[in-house]
């Protein structure tokens, strides 16, 4: 059975605070907080971006692997914030990690569920005997226009999964998937920032996709909420992946330890892979987990996990995700994050 053999996040140390950005237009930070469950979200130095944080992300993935690189035959990239509009980011992560050039790269585009959107390809290309190996990533440095909502989420991190079927740390017993044509988060060609549906985001959009999605992988493998030691749900803002699962049957304590976003803000196609990411940092072997995504656009992909007695001994060789949203951090002003976001645009 194929699985996990490898993982990896990566979240910067810088931050902002949900009380500083209301601050600057003059909000009321407790409403943001108790309305959003938002604290602070991460925020990327000048010389970090979707590329740097595949890399740091990958180089944990292996290391856990123990693989050789070279035994990589596929890489993907998730994102909706790659560096270049006409290049791909995952030729320079594949130079970067020692992998190729016989391998197959692609970037891939799916809102926030562009990060499964690569785990599931990289995982049918394994299940399929194609490859020995392959990487699915999902990252971003996700942007927000200033005083919209989306400016007190939208922020970055992702995490690296390597595929394979030797030891694997975690077998991935089910996937499944609900899209639809659900235009609720757009960016069109060329525009700095994302538009979004406001109110109609949430029940059309969000719920109804994660909600299908999960209710058809629980159908189709046969497994009730209460079989499972962990869940993990997309994380737009802190409301919507608690009242998805209470929805569903899952309970607070099953949700707790992937539920990252009041202290990390949504990383977009890394938000549900990092949340994955802080569970398998603590799974003991026999415990299921399930991941449900979400994309605007929309869809959602869902996947069954069960930890391996293998996990804990691998997962020592990388940082875990509660280290580095715990560990040390640089607190921003509003000043200093509109200038690290771009946000003030000076010309010639």
């Amino acid at each position: 059975m194929a699985g996990i053999v490898g993982y990896g996040a990566y979240i910067p140390r810088k931050r902002i605070t949900a009380q500083e950005i209301a601050r600057q237009w003059g909000k009321d930070p407790a409403t943001i907080e108790q309305g959003l469950l938002l604290k602070e979200k991460s925020v990327p130095g000048l010389d970090e971006d979707t590329v740097t944080i595949a890399v740091a992300a990958g180089r944990v993935a292996l290391q856990r692997a123990g693989i050789d690189p070279q035994k990589v035959g596929a890489l993907y990239i998730g994102s909706e914030s790659h560096p270049y509009a006409v290049k791909p980011s995952g030729t320079i992560v594949v130079e970067a990690l020692g992998i190729g050039p016989r391998v197959h790269v692609a970037d891939m585009e799916f809102a926030c569920k562009a990060g499964t959107e690569a785990m599931f390809v990289a995982l049918g290309l394994v299940e399929s005997g194609r490859v020995e190996y392959a990487m699915g990533i999902g990252a971003d440095t996700s942007q927000g226009a200033p005083n919209d909502a989306l400016e007190f989420s939208a922020s970055a991190g992702g995490a690296a999964y390597l595929f394979g079927r030797a030891d694997p740390l975690a077998e991935v017993l089910e996937t499944f998937s609900y899209t639809t044509d659900t235009p609720d988060f757009w960016r069109r060609e060329g525009r700095f920032y994302p538009r979004h549906g406001g109110r109609f985001t949430g029940e059309p959009a969000y719920f109804k996709h994660v909600l299908a999605a999960t209710r058809g992988i629980l159908e189709k493998s046969g497994l009730k909420p209460q079989d499972f030691a962990f869940a993990v749900f997309h994380m737009p803002n802190g409301k919507f992946p608690l009242a998805a699962g209470k929805t569903l049957g899952f309970t607070k304590r099953q949700l707790e330890t992937g539920w990252l976003v009041p202290t990390m803000g949504n990383t977009y196609s890394g938000s549900s892979p990092t949340g994955l990411a802080a569970v398998l940092d603590v799974a003991a072997a026999g415990d299921l987990i399930l991941i449900t995504s979400f994309g605007s656009g929309a869809g959602s992909d869902s996947f069954v996990l069960k930890a391996t007695p293998r996990l804990a001994e691998r997962r020592r060789l990388g940082a875990t995700v509660r280290a580095m949203l715990d560990g040390k951090r640089r607190y921003l002003t509003y000043g200093q994050y509109a200038s690290y976001r771009e946000k003030i645009i000076l010309n010639d």
